[in-house]
């Protein structure tokens, strides 16, 4: 059985009354009956209707059980944007096989540690992919992993010794064993599936996520999102985790249609959403300020748009009163987290300082702010951000060591995240703990440094982080990419920050001016922990003293 790694028998049965017995499976054949000609899922190539990917799921699902794959194994999935990659988490589920979303851009150390560590049976990848060759990446890491025996390929070229995605979906395999033959095998509530984390810190963790509770989270964000089955939602970056997936987590509660882009490109996304009349985008600063800035913006019609939700990454609510402008529908900021669970998220009828400045409040569990003791501060105070509920994550899997740390024992979850209630109640997120730089005593939070100086008219994007300093301990840095063809210099930088009344300390000592910000792949956030050690490496080879305040030149 996929057995939560935290959960006691007793805190099993107090939560059980919110999992319920409903699975995505479940969801998935309740939508083929009510609406079977509707269409549920698009990508690039393929469209199907509810009651089409019921069957692909279903006929997966009987072939991965017919190939004798034990249930409770895993398979790793390494796909692009395809109706593969969600289909194929329902379809495991049914067949009560683990599945573990992948990079697409991870080469053979990635991957040899994704399927090492989770004891993967089977891996689907593309065949050819961008100049790629994933079957012979697989194959040339095979001998090392003694459990992986199946190699899936999706697409319509599957090479000899790799097993067809499509012909199994096209094989009318419930003439010989029924659909009805799942239910001894498939996944239940109470039970788990896996997600994987960002891996900023390092090699990625495997998190745990009880089928219920994410399906209790999902409930109720989409019943304070007002999403209805006329909806249709958009990924425009990976799908595997974050607010990409919600489509396909939230939306399919409804009845939503869900539809992906391949591969991110701003004109691309912008016509998507114009092409399919999307209703409620789902994306990350990065990606919307891209849209929003794009030359042809003004050109598309998305008018269809009522409702956009920015997460997974600090949005300021300068951008976000700018984008809401030029979206011209509800902008939300939440707030939530692969390791984390629960999701917090305003209401779209919620004020724009509400929506934009603050987080809202949680759906699915309970927060609490403290400090470093661990004692709850005042309403107002600064803390770190902890969670509770039955819709948190379940652990890390096959990870007992990374569970006990971040869990406690009485059920909180440590988020990483600084936070603040304000007078109603709504989460204000400050930064991450391990971003704050402390300055002589003094905490900087890097976020509110860069909310204030990402809307000046020549930054495109903006990071702080702590550089060491023998005298004050560590010092501000600010890597800021100019708007193309603009110049930034840090006499400007400086000024900018004066004429905004910021406490001087919190002004950044030092510029690196760059092409563009390493990002996160999967949630395209800035890659930090990239710069921590760009700055640092800088530091040995020069003086490092306040004295020299200049901008170093342009890197390629």
């Amino acid at each position: 059985m996929a057995k939560s790694s935290r959960h006691s028998p007793e805190l099993t049965k107090e939560y059980r009354e919110y999992w319920g017995d409903t699975t995505y499976a479940d969801i998935w054949e309740r939508n083929a009956r009510q609406y079977p000609d509707k269409e549920a899922i698009v990508d690039n190539k393929v469209r199907l209707t509810w009651s089409q990917a019921n069957t692909w799921i279903d006929r997966v699902a009987l072939g991965l059980v017919e190939l004798g794959i034990p249930r409770d194994s895993v398979i790793v999935l390494q796909l692009p944007n395809w109706v593969e990659l969600p289909l194929l988490r329902v379809a495991c589920e049914k067949a009560g096989i683990l599945t573990v979303p992948a990079l697409r851009n991870f080469r053979d150390t990635e991957m040899e540690y994704v399927l090492r560590k989770t004891e993967a049976v089977g891996v689907v990848i593309p065949g050819h992919y961008e100049n790629r060759d994933y079957v012979q990446m697989v194959q040339s890491i095979k001998p090392g992993l003694p459990l992986l025996q199946h190699v899936f390929v999706a697409g319509d070229r599957t090479p000899p010794g790799a097993i067809s995605v499509k012909a199994m979906a096209e094989r009318p395999i419930e003439k010989e064993a029924p659909a009805e033959s799942l239910q001894q095998r498939k996944h239940r509530a109470d039970e788990t599936q896996l997600y994987l984390t960002s891996g900023s810190t390092g090699f990625p963790k495997f998190v745990e996520m009880v089928i219920g509770g994410r399906l209790h989270n999902m409930t109720l964000l989409a019943d304070k999102w007002g999403l209805q089955s006329a909806d249709v939602m958009a990924s425009l970056s990976p799908v595997g985790g974050g607010p990409n997936a919600l489509p396909f987590l939230c939306g399919a509660l409804k009845g939503t249609k869900g539809v992906m882009l391949e591969q991110f490109d701003a004109l691309k996304a912008l016509n998507l959403i114009q092409k399919e009349r999307v209703t409620v985008l789902t994306s990350v600063p990065a990606i919307l300020v891209m849209l929003a800035d794009h030359p042809d913006f003004g050109k598309c019609d998305l008018s269809s748009l009522r409702l956009v939700v920015s997460s997974a990454a600090p949005l300021s609510y300068p951008t976000g009163v700018e984008l809401e402008k030029k979206f011209r529908c509800p902008m939300l900021n939440a707030f939530g987290g692969i390791d984390l669970g629960i999701t917090v998220s305003p209401r779209p009828s919620d004020s724009q300082v509400v929506r934009l400045l603050s987080s809202g409040k949680p759906v699915g569990g309970r927060l609490k702010i403290v400090d470093e003791a661990g004692r709850e501060v005042k309403q107002g105070e600064i803390g770190e951000v902890l969670a509770t509920g039955p819709g948190c994550s379940a652990g890390y899997f096959k990870d007992p060591e990374t569970t006990r740390q971040v869990w406690s024992a009485d059920g909180w979850v440590k988020t990483g995240d600084m936070g603040k209630f304000d007078d109603d109640g709504n989460l204000i997120i400050v930064g991450r703990i391990k971003d704050m730089i402390i300055r002589g005593g003094q905490n900087i939070y890097p976020v509110e440094v860069e909310n204030i100086l990402l809307p000046h008219p020549k930054i495109a994007n903006v990071a702080i982080v702590g550089m060491a300093d023998p005298v004050m301990g560590e010092r501000a840095c600010a890597y800021v990419a100019p708007k193309p063809g603009e110049q930034f210099t840090f006499s400007e930088m400086v000024s900018y920050l004066k004429q905004r009344s910021i406490a001087s300390f919190k002004i950044p000592e030092r510029l690196e001016i760059v092409d563009k910000l390493p990002m996160l792949p999967d949630v395209q956030k800035v890659d930090k922990k990239v710069l921590r050690k760009d700055i640092a490496e800088k530091l040995k080879g020069e003086d490092a003293s306040p004295k020299s305040q200049v901008p170093n030149p342009k890197r390629s």
